[in-house]
């Protein structure tokens, strides 16, 4: 048998790959300057209002036995010592001050609510029109209901999907250039869950819009609830994202960024399927 044959496909159209980086730079941007804006008021809270002395989660710094600051997180009844990085952690002076995220995860890495918000919103507006181009596109050229909407062959193998994953067993020549169950179940969450809900999340917490998305905001609970929910959404994409990243590691790094760079995507072809044996009876028969 004679070996596979490498050969180049057009896997990711140019407003797809566009789009991507943008995304990529939007959401580094987002996540970084919203935990710099959470800084101000490191706690969150369900309901309408803030109810201080049972926040849902906290960060905060008290003083150790020793006199020196310790940062403590709080979620629900549970605390635990999260010095260093969550509470109380190293500020640009060289000291340990209160600080809810530590400097290296936010942007600006210096403590200004005005300056988190300005970058903030400049990649939120960023971040939506790029989201309803990217909607637009997906419409005209069908790439929602003709690449990621799931097809009934892939619910039925969606057992064997996971366990390959699991597996770290990934799709070789032609299936390789398909999206899998996981991975449009996956996507179908961000791009019409997670990004969606984000937003409206953001747009709920601002008083400004209590005429327009007043409903919305008694729908979640109240505007601490929307806030809360804004967090929570934000880390799960992170959580997306991180999976995401591990899986380009693990699935040939250079050949996936190449892909979402150029388009052409590297892959073997299928195997020739081994040719049955002529038995007497089929010679006779043929005959």
């Amino acid at each position: 048998m004679s070996a596979a044959a490498t050969r180049l496909s057009y896997r990711h159209r140019l407003p797809v790959r566009v789009m991507h980086w943008i995304n990529v730079v939007c959401l580094f941007a987002l996540l970084m300057s919203g935990l710099s804006i959470f800084n101000a008021h490191p706690a969150l809270y369900w309901g309408k209002f803030s109810t201080f002395d049972k926040p849902a989660l906290s960060l905060t710094a008290k003083p150790g036995h020793d006199g020196k600051l310790r940062g403590e997180t709080q979620i629900g009844a549970l605390r635990f010592d999260s010095t260093g990085v969550l509470g109380a952690s190293v500020k640009m002076s060289g000291e340990i001050g209160a600080r809810g995220f530590p400097m290296w995860a936010t942007l600006p890495g210096y403590k200004s609510l005005a300056a988190g918000r300005r970058w903030h919103f400049f990649f939120a507006w960023l971040f939506v029109i790029n989201g309803v181009c990217y909607w637009l596109w997906s419409w005209r050229s069908k790439h929602l209901s003709g690449d990621l909407a799931p097809t009934g062959a892939d619910w039925r193998g969606m057992g064997r999907s996971i366990i390959e994953h699991m597996k770290f067993k990934h799709p070789t020549g032609s299936e390789a250039l398909r999206y899998n169950i996981l991975q449009k179940l996956a996507y179908l969450a961000v791009i019409a869950v997670f990004g969606p809900g984000i937003v409206l999340m953001g747009l709920a917490m601002s008083p400004h819009m209590d005429s327009v998305l007043g409903w919305l905001v008694d729908l979640v609970g109240g505007r601490q609830s929307a806030r809360t929910w804004h967090f929570i959404i934000a880390f799960a994409f992170v959580a997306f994202i991180a999976i995401h990243v591990f899986m380009v590691l693990v699935s040939g790094p250079f050949n996936q960024i190449r892909s979402m760079i150029t388009g052409r995507y590297a892959y073997h072809d299928d195997p020739p399927a081994d040719p049955v044996p002529v038995t007497a009876t089929d010679k006779e028969e043929g005959a």
